[in-house]
């Protein structure tokens, strides 16, 4: 770690701020995002080889190719090839979500999010460096906003910073007067969770990403709300 990022985490509860998007954020933005998509590649595949039906399913096909083949070799073979393929499946679900939102919402961050007053896109930023970011922007339900892009540098988690980007997001749909934000997030991510439940958030539905790999590596996506009371000001 460098003496700079030392520096910055040493201060990061007094010196840093939220503001909104500005143009020359752009890089930052997108990568704050995409290194953080990342970093969820390894925790889901850990939770794709322990899940209960497929621990079954992979226990079952071994048994039985052994019994047909009679060979260990084999079954090592066939052992090691299935978890290359898992790992390669859950990048795969990670990269190219990665890049379907690089090339949707981010790509044009300025028109999606700033050139609305129902929509915003804020960063936190510490001695001139972006640190972490979220957004806001309206659902399909019009008295309904969705908290997006949330992502904090791995350096700087831990100090309250999401939390505060949290609020900064039910602050703006109080204000712009929606009655309730709602945000998506895949499991496992502990952390993310806690954080929202803490927050008053309460967990309105769970599915399984609807596409074959999803199945496979069971990746599961939570979706959180957030009632705004009625008598906020």
């Amino acid at each position: 770690m460098s003496d700079k990022t030392k520096l910055l985490r040493q201060d990061i509860m007094k010196d840093y701020c939220i503001r909104k998007y500005n143009d020359s954020d752009y890089n930052n933005v997108r990568d704050i995002f995409a290194n953080g998509m990342r970093e969820h590649i390894p925790a889901a595949y850990k939770e794709a080889l322990k899940h209960p039906r497929n621990v079954l399913m992979f226990t079952l096909f071994f048994c039985l190719l052994f019994i047909i083949s009679k060979s260990f070799i084999l079954v090592i073979t066939a052992v090691t090839l299935l978890l290359v393929f898992i790992q390669q499946g859950a990048s795969y679900l990670y990269t190219s979500y990665i890049q379907m939102v690089l090339m949707s919402d981010l790509l044009d961050i300025r028109k999606v999010y700033m050139d609305s007053e129902r929509s915003c896109f804020w960063v936190a930023e510490c001695y001139g460096n972006i640190i972490a970011t979220a957004a806001a922007a309206p659902t399909e339900i019009e008295s309904e906003v969705e908290l997006k892009r949330l992502s904090v540098r791995r350096a700087f988690r831990g100090r309250g910073i999401a939390k505060a980007l949290c609020r900064t997001v039910i602050g703006f749909a109080k204000q712009k007067g929606y009655k309730s934000v709602i945000l998506e997030v895949s499991f496992p991510q502990y952390d993310a969770c806690k954080l929202y439940n803490g927050l008053g958030f309460v967990k309105a539905e769970e599915f399984i990403f609807p596409t074959a790999l999803g199945k496979l590596c069971q990746l599961k996506v939570m979706k959180y709300r957030y009632n705004i009371p009625s008598n906020s000001g």
